[in-house]
């Protein structure tokens, strides 16, 4: 018996989508302002802690491509729903955590949920008329910045003020809510595509991810030298080849890569894995800044909360100039949106020369370079989605969040060496040096404009909204939970 089709409310639809997009990145920051505290008050070893925001970069890494197959082929709603269960059941066990086994294992659990951000983008493909998709895409696209950006002065705030459990059952709560506005207010997709779960394919990825990721992460601290580094870096490279082989002849791969070596859409993947490097340099080299002692003669000696709040305001850039992104990709295309983004966020790199020395400087530095990841992120999902097929949507935008999460963890080794060679010694302790935050703010600067010349050679693209389909074909829809 089939169910009548619900009335689709788009502003509903994208408003609950974005609040997903934002308590799913929130998570991601939740523990960056007490990192440092964690060996303490879990018991533990500086080494160890630092697994607590490791874990969940490598489990996200590894199931965002395989929830966004499984939301081609079961529907997209079912996956945010089912995303939603393990950061809920992950963030009560960090908050019930008194070691640090039980705090990387609920870490671990969220991890699982980071695919929300890539499936609402492509859900709302399947949910809103092309004149709408545009500038939702560019929302649901900015709300990453959104809950980055929110996250660090509510987590310092917090954490300063109560407990940091308070923190983790805050968000266990904010993922309930947003799985009932999911259930509630977003209807079921067209199921997509058909066939089955390539396992060996999701094993095979994982497998390559954790080891390149886990080498570059951990270069810095075990040695880039190292037996273990150079053996997982050279493991990740023969893995992901019979990865890609394995791919290449299975009936039902976890990954098209036939479509992925589209021109379109090989060339905004490697653009995004760029344009990740350059927006993740930015807050490791203007957070340290803003904390370091004014004695330093280059720091601005601000407490934790109050870095944070230097912060934030990039993020809510993001947001702001979503619309600007979603109507020049309508008159121009995602191309020259995303062309324009990643231009400012080079500009804002080189204004970081003369802008270095002041709070506010850093607050315009941070503002112009999250306004151009605000234009780039809202342009990447409509030019993938308008290379693939409506079968393989969820996991082209899973793929292409993959590579943007591969050029943050890339970006953060990057950083890290030049401002652990690049020191000086003040008080007993050894700090990075005014010279490697430059070095570290030009090399992003580089990045961001390698990231538009390719870009240049995209083909030309029509407006985001040209490539929809005004008369969908019927598709089976997934059954409403």
């Amino acid at each position: 018996m089939q169910e009548p089709a619900p009335a689709v409310r788009s502003g509903g639809i994208v408003g609950v989508l974005a609040v997903a997009g934002i308590v799913a990145a929130l998570v991601q920051t939740l523990v960056v302002p007490f990192i440092g505290e964690m060996p303490h008050l879990l018991g533990t070893t500086a080494s160890n802690a630092s697994w607590v925001v490791t874990i969940t970069l490598l489990v996200g890494a590894v199931f965002i491509p395989v929830t966004g197959r499984l939301g081609d082929l079961y529907g997209k709603r079912r996956m945010l729903l089912l995303s939603s269960l393990p950061l809920i059941a992950g963030s009560v066990i960090c908050a019930l955590a008194d070691s640090v086994v039980p705090m990387i294992v609920g870490r671990g659990l969220q991890g699982l949920g980071m695919g929300m951000i890539p499936l609402g983008i492509s859900a709302l493909r399947d949910l809103l008329p092309p004149r709408k998709l545009g500038s939702a895409i560019a929302l649901m696209s900015a709300s990453m910045g959104v809950g980055g950006a929110l996250g660090l002065p509510i987590a310092a705030a917090v954490a300063e003020q109560t407990s940091w459990r308070v923190l983790f059952w805050g968000v266990s709560v904010l993922n309930v809510l947003v799985t009932v506005l999911i259930w509630r207010l977003v209807p079921p997709t067209p199921v997509q595509a058909s066939g089955r779960v390539d396992l060996v394919g999701a094993v095979g990825l994982g497998t390559g991810l954790v080891c390149l990721l886990l080498g570059v992460s951990k270069g810095a601290d075990w040695g880039w030298t190292s037996g273990t580094i150079i053996g997982l870096l050279t493991s990740a490279v023969v893995v992901l080849l019979v990865w890609g082989w394995w791919e290449l002849r299975t009936g039902d791969p976890l990954v098209d890569l036939r479509v992925t070596a589209r021109r379109q859409v090989l060339l905004t993947n490697m653009a995004s894995l760029l344009v990740g490097f350059a927006m993740y340099a930015q807050s490791l080299v203007v957070m340290q800044l803003l904390q370091l002692p004014e004695a330093t003669g280059y720091g601005l000696g601000q407490s934790m909360l109050a870095a944070g709040l230097w912060m934030a305001p990039g993020g809510l850039m993001m947001m702001a100039v979503s619309p600007l992104g979603a109507q020049l990709s309508a008159a121009r295309g995602p191309k020259t949106t995303l062309l324009a983004g990643c231009l400012v966020i080079a500009a804002g790199y080189g204004s970081s020369t003369v802008l270095l020395g002041s709070t506010w400087g850093l607050l315009t530095v941070v503002c112009v370079i999250n306004s151009g990841v605000g234009l780039a992120y809202g342009a990447m999902p409509a030019l993938i989605m308008g290379a693939v097929p409506l079968s393989e949507t969820a996991a082209a935008n899973g793929f292409n969040t993959l590579m943007r999460s591969i050029g943050t963890t890339v970006s953060a080794a990057i950083v890290g060496l030049v401002l652990s060679q690049m020191t000086v010694r003040m008080g007993g302790y050894t700090l990075p040096s005014e010279n490697g935050f430059r070095t570290t703010m030009l090399i992003a600067c580089g990045v961001a404009f390698v990231a538009a010349l390719i870009i240049t050679a995209l083909p030309s693209s029509r407006p985001a909204t040209a490539s929809e389909p005004e008369e969908p074909t019927p598709q089976p829809v997934e059954a409403a939970a």
